[in-house]
């Protein structure tokens, strides 16, 4: 993917599981790469030696991407690193939390998920839109969860990425007569500390077993994706929500 050497790419929640694959294949490719990270600071430097390794080029910037300062920040940092320009950014920081009936659920409940979720995809996305321009991408992480409800106890999570997913397509006609492409990937069941943490093993083999595939996708699988989509040779590709499920769900 040589379309990406010397791009710069931007990874909100980039430290661990999918996001450290996707900053890591960024890199490979070579981008110089911004990695975003909050509470994973150990992560966050094996992510670093991660790059390093594959001969790429990276700096980490703490900040939550709810806080406006935070997000204002990781502007000022990239920029001081790596100029005014920017062609990749990634919207992958989110999370579940944790599984809730609705009579569990709460405002501060609601506000943590729909904000990291949402809310950080929507105040990213418009502060480094004003350092991108012609031929760059714009890459949000959704989920299946978007398409189909999700499992129990998640309908917030499961909520805010059908969000991303209508952002997604809303913004690719705005963003589109400026040369900027927009699209999201929705991952399935892919192996990583999310399922680990909210997800029962007997769940996951039954899921996993259902897929045509026969078993759990990969944080690699993901970042192969997302590279692709962030590059030129999808150039033609914008407003897509585009699952990767090994063929449980179909668009």
């Amino acid at each position: 993917m040589s379309s990406l050497k010397g791009k710069v790419a931007v990874v909100t929640g980039g430290s661990r599981d999918i996001g450290r694959s996707i900053c890591v294949k960024l890199a490979k490719e070579g981008a110089k790469v911004v990695v975003n990270y909050l509470n994973s600071v150990d992560d966050k430097d094996k992510t670093l030696e991660a790059i390093k390794a594959v001969g790429g080029e990276a700096i980490a910037v703490y900040g939550d991407v709810t806080k406006q300062a935070d997000i204002d920040n990781m502007v000022a940092e990239t920029k001081k690193a790596f100029g005014d320009k920017v062609d990749i950014l990634v919207n992958n920081a989110g999370g579940l939390f944790a599984r809730k009936t609705v009579e569990e659920l709460d405002e501060d409940f609601y506000d943590l998920v729909m904000g990291v979720n949402f809310k950080g995809t929507v105040f990213v996305t418009q502060a480094f839109k004003k350092l991108m321009g012609k031929g760059s991408s714009i890459v949000n992480l959704a989920s299946q969860a978007g398409r189909d409800g999700g499992g129990g106890g998640s309908v917030l999570y499961a909520a805010s990425k059908g969000a991303v997913m209508t952002l997604t397509r809303n913004w690719a006609k705005e963003f589109g007569p400026q040369g900027i492409r927009i699209n999201a990937v929705c991952p399935g069941l892919i192996g990583t500390k999310f399922h680990d943490d909210f997800t029962k093993d007997d769940v996951r083999e039954k899921v996993a077993g259902g897929t045509p595939l026969r078993r759990e996708g990969s944080p690699d699988e993901v970042a192969d994706l997302v590279a692709y989509l962030a590059s030129d040779e999808a150039s033609f590709i914008t407003g897509n929500n585009v699952d990767i499920n090994g063929g449980l769900a179909f668009s």
